[in-house]
């Protein structure tokens, strides 16, 4: 599947600041913590446009601190059709931001697209902490996928 030399993977969520920063933070501090930083292009990005700029949102960036993981400088973007060609993965929260990627994207007629929790063996959604305010529970979410997700490339 790689045309590049480096592991490009995409978190999408709805908004891009909470889940799919979460992740993009979460995922690159795995990579640093296994040596592999060089191997990966880890980013993130929104299926709408409400928030497009915004910084990582407060309760989520404080969750993350917790844990030792920074997230200076994010600024929410919107996925591009053109996401779809230069990643090799991307990866959505729940089945709303999976429809709304293969919008985006025109399809997936390379099957890249991926829900998170798909790589723990479940069809688990990653909910929505700005509904449910559970910022703790949605990162043990996001740090089981994500090491799910990990250990998946890593022996394929």
């Amino acid at each position: 599947m790689k045309k590049h030399d480096k592991i490009r993977i995409l978190f999408v969520c709805h908004g891009n600041i909470c889940r799919s920063p979460m992740a993009e933070y979460v995922m690159r501090d795995m990579v640093e913590q296994a040596g592999l930083s060089g191997q990966f292009e880890i980013a993130s990005a929104a299926t709408s446009f409400e928030e497009i700029g915004n910084p990582v949102y407060p309760p989520a960036r404080r969750e993350l601190q917790k844990h030792g993981i920074g997230c200076a400088g994010h600024a929410a973007r919107h996925m591009e059709k053109s996401d779809y060609a230069k990643y090799d993965y991307l990866v959505g929260m729940d089945d709303y931001n999976l429809r709304n990627m293969r919008h985006i994207c025109g399809g997936d007629p390379a099957g890249k697209i991926y829900k998170l929790m798909s790589f723990t063996g479940s069809n688990a959604i990653v909910d929505d902490p700005w509904y449910t305010g559970e910022f703790a529970h949605v990162y043990q979410q996001i740090h089981e996928g994500c090491a799910a997700m990990l250990r998946q490339i890593l022996h394929t």
